[in-house]
């Protein structure tokens, strides 16, 4: 089993959501931090401890951010880190997995699986070192976790969708086996 360390550089937390019942908003949250116990011969003893920083994120429109981080959605004061602790992997066959865990947003704890997929291990070409690939996808209800402000729309909807599409992808680099 090798622990493998989040590189914020080169991961990201993306997100799109329903705006005004007929497009999609998306963003990201830029800095992620943790670690992932991997063992490509013994997949399903794995584990992943995640913190995003809400602040950092980003969707391209300051104003959206600035509400965003606000305590109309995230309270990124109150709330300032987004986390996830693995608590299982189920094997779904070839590079797949399906990881169970605790995810900790806007200070609501529920376990929650995401269907995740892992690339490597490969070596950098710069220096030797040895990265792992992950991304993992899910949706969510963002009310569950106690992000409730919208607005109603005059000819009937709200202006932001209930139903949030996660997606997360990370490179991680060797740190030490254990």
């Amino acid at each position: 089993m090798g622990t493998w360390n989040i590189d914020s550089d080169h991961s990201v937390a993306a997100f799109a959501v329903r705006h005004m019942m007929i497009a999609m908003v998306r963003g990201q949250f830029n800095k992620l931090s943790g670690s992932i116990n991997f063992d490509p011969a013994d997949v399903a003893r794995s584990s992943v401890d995640v913190a995003i920083e809400v602040a950092s994120i980003t969707t391209g429109i300051p104003k959206r951010d600035e509400h965003l981080r606000s305590p109309d959605f995230f309270d990124a004061e109150k709330y300032p880190k987004i986390t996830f602790r693995s608590t299982g992997v189920e094997i779904a066959g070839g590079n797949r997995v399906r990881v169970t865990g605790d995810l900790t947003l806007h200070g609501i704890t529920r376990t929650i699986t995401f269907a995740a997929e892992y690339f490597g291990p490969v070596k950098a070409p710069y220096g030797g070192e040895i990265s792992m690939g992950f991304s993992a996808f899910i949706t969510l209800n963002r009310e569950g976790f106690g992000i409730l402000w919208n607005e109603t729309l005059e000819a009937g909807g709200v202006m932001v969708g209930n139903e949030v599409q996660i997606s997360l992808d990370v490179e991680a680099d060797f740190a030490a086996d254990q």
